[in-house]
């Protein structure tokens, strides 16, 4: 297995850690220390040697970071994680509802005047320290650079990873490493830039074509990179990871220790992210003198733009993958509830996704939460916490798989066994997620509207009803690389405009605490679409290709145009995946696509 069901922690074992971490902090001097979940890359997903915040709390979501003073500590954490931090960390640890309360907030209401909050400046970025300061500096609170604390205490850290690197070919990827290198070099001078300094791993991997093993279901190579304005490469890492590599002579390779003297030479003005690159890293250019210009990492745009080979690698995956799914939910269907629990949902899952003989990797860990469990937005089963799957109630999958020429990410929602005493309210909910993934599935706008403007069409159904959810409707998705991938998304937060061949998923939910969770997710491109002349539209290309449980629709309560989609849809479905199966899952698939309304 790929996953694996152990839990990796327990809150029994957060105690003494902090008593340890207060102890390292009255040693170094400071009053408060910050742990985020975060390594020097600034990526979502970590390595299991930057695990600190899960070591100290407990808590192992995919975001959040903790604030730990003399007498108290906290977690913060968004609307996706609260309730799994709160059954993850010790009761000494305050579950702190974030962004509603900034961590600055907290200690300023922990601390007293004078004092002083250590932090790691590799796993900061510039932005998180320059807000930190502007808050903390009225109340006379201090911040103090400094070496980790945590890795201090850390007796048994693992190793740093030291996967090895591997070429992504020219005819997946639809451009080679010096065409890309060579047009991000373009804007640099364009930009009256000398340099720009790389951090996300993606980023770089995306640069160079080569793709990695240092981060468990993201096939990245962790390094940091420098590229000059004449399309040279300065690659910090360990070079035992691209010894099988040809050699380019535009890329040097260096072992990170040579980066801090490598920053100080360069002539600027050079390029940093101050939403993506640690601080120190700022902090080693403004110590060199090298002026800095602060702009976004220019690889983010040039590689959510999906080539036309990324875009037919992205078909074929997800055609691929639903076949998997086809045969996956066929099996569900057949067997549940029986004597299955979330554990053997996920098995079985990755079984099918195994028998394309294709799969790299699960792009995430696999989500399989049966009636309560369902509301845990990003819920991991362990062993501890597998729950037999019961008829009458909802199970949520959430799943993907890594294959060479495209990531797939998919969820959907079904029934346990009879559908009949599933209840009135999860129907209801179920149908207004539905509508609201539908509307954005349809959706035609301007070019140079945002995730922003987007959004509110997934969520109209609910909010007429007085509900919502927590999280964003959709991220991006890199082409066999990171399941989430800026810059764009689809959120009441983001102003990055959405562009042609951008790769995003559309994921509505809804989740009641306690009882259920409901979430229908299809990944989608952008696309040109149809409009009147002198005007330019965007529209979305699905491109998931699974059935829709029809069973927990109310066919009344949908608009005759969202039936039309959805039987279209499914019409799809069935003819894209139904020759890829065996007869007996073609048999089901024909059923599971009927159309809504016979």
């Amino acid at each position: 297995m790929l996953q694996t069901f152990d839990a990796t922690t327990s809150p029994d074992q957060s105690p003494p850690r902090l008593k340890a971490l207060r102890a390292a902090m009255a040693d170094a001097g400071v009053d408060a220390f910050l742990v985020p979940r975060a390594d020097a890359h600034q990526g979502e997903y970590v390595a299991p040697a930057d695990e600190r915040l899960a070591w100290l709390t407990g808590f192992t979501g995919s975001a959040g970071s903790a604030a730990v003073t003399g007498a108290r500590a906290a977690l913060f954490a968004d609307g996706r994680y609260r309730v799994q931090g709160r059954a993850q960390v010790p009761d000494e640890v305050e579950v702190v509802a974030w962004p509603d309360t900034k961590v600055a907030d907290w200690l300023i209401g922990a601390l007293s005047e004078g004092g002083k909050v250590g932090l790691d400046p590799w796993l900061h970025t510039e932005k998180e320290v320059a807000a930190l300061r502007k808050a903390l500096d009225p109340k006379a609170i201090a911040l103090a650079p400094g070496a980790n604390l945590i890795d201090a205490i850390w007796p048994d850290r693992p190793a740093p990873p030291v996967g090895e690197a591997f070429d992504q070919p020219v005819d997946l990827t639809g451009r080679t490493s010096r065409e890309k290198r060579e047009e991000v070099a373009g804007i640099l001078r364009e930009a009256d830039q000398k340099a720009v300094v790389l951090t996300l791993p993606d980023s770089i991997s995306w640069l160079l074509n080569i793709r990695g093993s240092d981060i468990p279901r993201n096939p990245v190579v962790q390094a940091f990179a420098i590229l000059h304005e004449d399309a040279r490469v300065d690659l910090f890492l360990d070079p035992a990871k691209v010894e099988g590599l040809d050699p380019d002579p535009a890329i040097a390779v260096h072992a990170p220790a040579a980066m801090p003297a490598a920053l100080a030479h360069l002539s600027g003005p050079v390029r940093v992210d101050p939403e993506t690159a640690p601080f120190a890293v700022f902090e080693a250019l403004r110590e060199a003198g090298v002026t800095i210009s602060e702009g976004p990492d220019p690889c983010l745009l040039p590689k959510a733009r999906k080539t036309p080979a990324e875009l037919r690698g992205a078909r074929d995956a997800h055609r691929r993958d639903g076949a998997a799914m086809a045969r996956f939910l066929h099996w569900l269907d057949a067997n549940a509830p029986g004597d299955l629990t979330e554990i053997a949902v996920v098995e079985a899952l990755e079984g099918f996704r195994r028998g394309t003989n294709a799969l790299r990797d699960i792009s995430f860990e696999t989500i399989a939460g049966s009636g309560p469990h369902g509301a845990i937005v990003h819920y991991r089963v362990t062993r501890g916490t597998d729950r037999p799957l019961r008829a009458g109630e909802l199970l949520l999958v959430d799943s993907g798989g890594q294959y060479v020429d495209g990531t797939t990410d998919i969820t959907r929602t079904v029934p346990v066994g009879p559908v009949g005493p599933v209840g009135a309210e999860e129907r209801a909910a179920f149908t207004a997620v539905l509508r609201g993934m539908i509307a954005v599935s349809r959706a035609r706008f301007p070019k140079g509207c945002a995730g922003r403007d987007v959004d509110p069409l997934a969520r109209q159904f609910l909010w007429v009803e007085g509900r919502d959810y927590d999280h964003g409707t959709g991220h991006g998705v890199g082409s066999y690389l990171s399941v989430h991938e800026g810059p764009a998304r689809i959120s009441r937060a983001s102003t990055i405009p959405l562009e042609a061949g951008m790769i995003l998923s559309n994921e509505p939910g809804y989740y009641r605490e306690g009882q259920f969770g409901i979430r229908i997710e299809n990944l989608v491109a952008v696309r040109p679409a149809e409009a009147e002349p002198g005007r330019e539209f965007l529209g979305f290309e699905t491109l998931t290709l699974a059935p829709i449980d029809r069973r927990l629709v109310d066919a009344r309560a949908m608009a005759p145009a969202e039936v039309a989609w959805l039987d279209a849809y499914h019409a799809r479905v069935l003819e894209e995946i139904g020759p890829l199966v065996e007869p007996k899952v073609r048999g089901w698939l024909a059923r599971a696509c009927a159309p809504l309304r016979p």
